[in-house]
């Protein structure tokens, strides 16, 4: 991407910012809703019962108590209303953006104007009548045309007010002409340096002070005029916009669903990116008015900061930061994105210590930003107090951790397992994914003695625990296969047993795993019925009762039966002797191995037990020609005993032409 794309998008990142600031306002406030009881007691406080009668002290209840519903319904609307406005410009596009942003700089242009020429007026009055001495002249532009530079300079007269309100309203005035979206008449174009200035001109002459108090109102007649013509003459457009974004989203649904919609937009805007920079702005917004009163602090006092202070203070003010990036959901948002970014690049580190370039496993990032969101919502922390919502900052931080060392687990863990297997020669790599093991299971020892012994027994305790515990379990499973494997590649006989023993460590980890889970369960119902409810964490109790307990149960359990069933066929084939595995002098037609012991199929061919216990777990034919591994003999002598000449026939026709029913039938 070349210098000047990368500028236009930080450009258009930066233009989609302001709505997100404009919403996190609105929700600071609570969309003007009460956060508690505290007015409603004010008003009571403020209702004196001395000689007051019931009834008429009713009527005051009930009347106060409606005039603030009103006005408390009429704030929320007003919040709400402002939000979706700053959420329909936010999904703009660009162009469309730049309009709107110019559209509100003329108007801004125009209120400071106004504002700018209230304050001088009021100040270049006050001046003149308080001007007694007889230096002072009654008129600015008498001492203009009298050349007097010493009353015009003067920092406490009237004249230099006049003349930092000239450059003022002129520097605005050439801004608005550039800014403005109206029409670009030449006299009107001209005519607009002397309106803003207006108020200028008129404060240098003896006119009546009523005129001159009113003069920055009709300055301001001719812009916003071409701001309301601007409104009015671009409602259509606007209409026209609305609608056609609208009609292309459910265009874009019918043909390719909502969430390639979703998709599309997130990409458009460039969300996560936008929302990093506005939680970054944000905190350092936040960190700026810390540090001026800090400052502040210090030079009244008038003390020295030792090192220890100022580690103090920085810890204090890095705790605020923490504490204020996350109380309200836009906020949690830019944060989520954030950790997100970091999460990202600690998956990048990894994939460059063990050299690979998984695509699957750069989704990261975005596990963990679904994870941090999903802990924040269920743990209400944007509703929390301050020293709360950092206790429960940091604790969602240590599970996010727990949860990334076992997405870390399933990045080493291919690889451990195709290092074995390939029986690659290359021991930096090796040690490489040996080094990852190693650390998957030193950090989590050490944060669980860690937080064990600064921290009592609790739900969350446990909850890191078990997750912690977890991973460990993951990881010395991982690491025995890898071994196997390792022993049976350096191994110069087929190793009959490597099946099984691999099969009863990976079921040794998946039980502790279930049983991990169904403790998290547990774990989670006692904070949902005892510490925090909540409709998020009881959907998320249902989602882990689904996916982590019953879909990993009834797979576990098909794994078992399916095993279960195949050594059932095996045994029933015959043992092939030392004799018939000298005379037969090959190898498996499934592994290519040497056979020093083999079973017997119906069809005369040998194969390992082993492997074709393996092959059952997909079909029930014989690798080599295809027909039944298994059949019941019960029902072939029932067939045989009641079957006449003519049904022997068809039944041998069928058994040529359609050999899939009676692969169906035998596995019925």
């Amino acid at each position: 991407m070349s210098l000047r794309s990368k500028a236009l998008a930080l450009v258009e990142v930066l233009l989609r910012v302001p709505p997100l600031f404009v919403v996190d306002e609105f929700l600071k406030i609570s969309l003007g809703l009460p956060v508690s009881g505290a007015d409603e007691v004010t008003l009571l406080s403020n209702v004196s019962m001395d000689h007051v009668d019931l009834p008429d002290s009713e009527t005051y209840y009930d009347a106060n108590f409606y005039n603030a519903f009103v006005f408390t319904l009429m704030k929320f609307l007003v919040c709400c209303i402002g939000c979706m406005s700053a959420l329909c410009i936010f999904v703009l596009y660009t162009k469309h953006l730049i309009i709107v942003y110019l559209y509100l700089m003329s108007v801004g242009l125009v209120f400071v104007s106004y504002w700018t020429n209230v304050s001088a007026i009021k100040q270049v009055q006050a001046l003149t009548l308080a001007a007694t001495s007889p230096h002072h002249s009654t008129s600015i532009l008498e001492d203009i045309l009298n050349l007097n530079t010493k009353n015009l300079l003067d920092l406490d007269g009237p004249g230099i007010l006049v003349i930092q309100n000239f450059a003022i309203q002129f520097t605005l005035a050439l801004l608005f002409k550039n800014v403005h979206l109206g029409p670009r008449h030449a006299t009107v174009q001209k005519l607009l340096p002397v309106s803003f200035m207006a108020p200028s001109f008129l404060a240098m002459l003896p006119v009546p002070p009523n005129l001159l108090h009113h003069s920055p109102v009709f300055s301001t007649l001719l812009p916003l005029f071409l701001v309301k013509y601007v409104l009015w003459s671009s409602a259509d457009n606007v209409i026209h916009v609305i609608y056609a974004g609208i009609q292309h989203g459910r265009l874009f649904v019918s043909n390719y669903g909502l969430s390639a919609l979703v998709e599309t937009e997130w990409m458009r805007l460039n969300v996560p990116c936008v929302l990093r920079v506005f939680w970054v702005l944000r905190v350092a917004e936040h960190a700026i008015l810390l540090l001026m009163d800090n400052y502040d602090e210090e030079a009244d006092e008038g003390l020295r900061v030792s090192t220890l202070l100022a580690v103090q203070s920085l810890a204090s003010m890095a705790k605020s930061l923490l504490v204020t990036g996350c109380e309200t959901i836009t906020a949690v948002l830019g944060m989520t994105s954030v950790i997100s970014f970091f999460c990202h690049y600690i998956g990048n580190f990894f994939q460059w210590i063990l050299l690979t370039d998984e695509e699957e496993d750069k989704s990261i990032g975005t596990v963990s930003a679904i994870l941090f969101y999903i802990l924040a919502l269920q743990t209400g922390l944007t509703s929390l107090n301050p020293e709360k919502r950092f206790i429960r900052l940091c604790r969602n931080f240590c599970l996010l951790f727990t949860a990334l060392l076992h997405f870390l687990h399933n990045i080493v863990n291919p690889m451990l397992m195709s290092l074995s297997a390939s029986h690659n020669p290359s021991m930096h790599r090796h040690v490489r994914a040996l080094g990852v093991c190693a650390f998957l299971i030193i950090f989590p020892i050490s944060l669980l003695v860690y937080l064990w012994s600064q921290h009592s027994v609790s739900t969350w305790l446990l909850a890191v625990s078990a997750f912690s515990i977890e991973v460990i379990v993951k990881v010395v499973v991982s690491l025995m296969i890898y071994s196997l494997f390792l022993i049976d590649a350096y191994r110069s006989t087929f190793w009959e047993q490597l099946d099984d023993y691999v099969y009863y460590i990976r079921a040794f980890g998946n039980t502790i795993e279930f049983c991990f889970g169904i403790f998290l369960f547990f774990n989670g119902a006692w904070i949902l019925l005892f510490e925090s409810g909540g409709a998020i964490r009881a959907v998320m109790m249902c989602i882990h009762a689904y996916f982590n307990i019953w879909c990993e149960a009834r797979a576990g359990w098909s794994v078992f039966m399916k095993r279960r069933t195949a050594v059932n066929k095996i045994n029933s084939l015959r043992e092939a002797s030392a004799d018939q595995l000298d005379t037969l002098d090959d190898v498996c037609a499934i592994c290519y191995q040497e056979m020093h012991s083999a079973k017997i199929t119906r069809c005369n061919h040998y194969f390992h037990g082993v492997c074709l216990r393996k092959w059952l777990y997909v079909q029930d034919r014989c690798p080599l020609c295809h027909d039944i591994l298994y059949k019941i003999d019960s029902d072939i002598n029932k067939d045989s005993d009641q079957g006449n000449e003519e049904n022997s026939n068809n039944q041998n026709l069928l058994i040529e032409e359609e050999p899939e029913l009676i692969l169906g039938e035998d596995v019925r």
